[in-house]
């Protein structure tokens, strides 16, 4: 049989004032109580908000959710609508010759791109091929867009991207 004990405790209230504002605090002679019976106690948050995967599940492609790209000798615009988004891929060079200029994506806000993943490709005497992989999450901020961009036929950028979050960063 279940005993119950009252408590008196100023942090446990000032915990729950804090916790609970719209409680607007305890009652002058109202006490917390405590009871010995095992009461099981379910969190359904994730469920109710309607994130029930796991968070590294809810960034998986599918054919449903990812819009795939291919950019060679072009400025491209990937994804031009606010939220969080993950771009993954990859992207072949051949150096030689006087193939240079940037190679990668950058986020433009309309009128100055700023590039957030690449590298710069110099002029060299060598033909190389060379295959390289990419996997990173950004943000998109309204009138902003992603861009990728490729300086010269020597570079191909082939991937997609999924948005994962809202704006708000509300999983999707």
């Amino acid at each position: 049989m279940a005993q119950e004990f009252t408590i008196n405790s100023s942090a446990i209230e000032a915990k729950i004032n804090q916790l609970l504002p719209t409680q607007g605090g305890f009652e002058p002679g109202v006490d917390f109580s405590a009871s010995t019976m095992v009461i099981p106690i379910v969190d359904l948050t994730e469920t109710a908000e309607g994130s029930a995967l796991r968070q590294d599940l809810q960034t998986a492609l599918s054919h449903a959710s990812q819009t795939a790209f291919s950019v060679s000798n072009a400025s491209t615009t990937i994804v031009a609508t606010t939220g969080f988004y993950r771009v993954i891929g990859g992207y072949s060079y051949v150096t030689g010759g006087a193939a240079t200029g940037f190679h990668g994506f950058g986020i433009s806000d309309g009128t100055t791109t700023k590039n957030v993943f690449g590298f710069q490709m110099f002029g060299s005497t060598t033909n190389t091929n060379n295959i390289e992989k990419y996997d990173f999450i950004v943000e998109l901020a309204a009138g902003c867009s992603l861009i990728c961009i490729s300086a010269n036929a020597n570079t191909q950028f082939t991937g997609s991207t999924r948005q994962i979050a809202d704006i708000s960063g509300n999983l999707t």
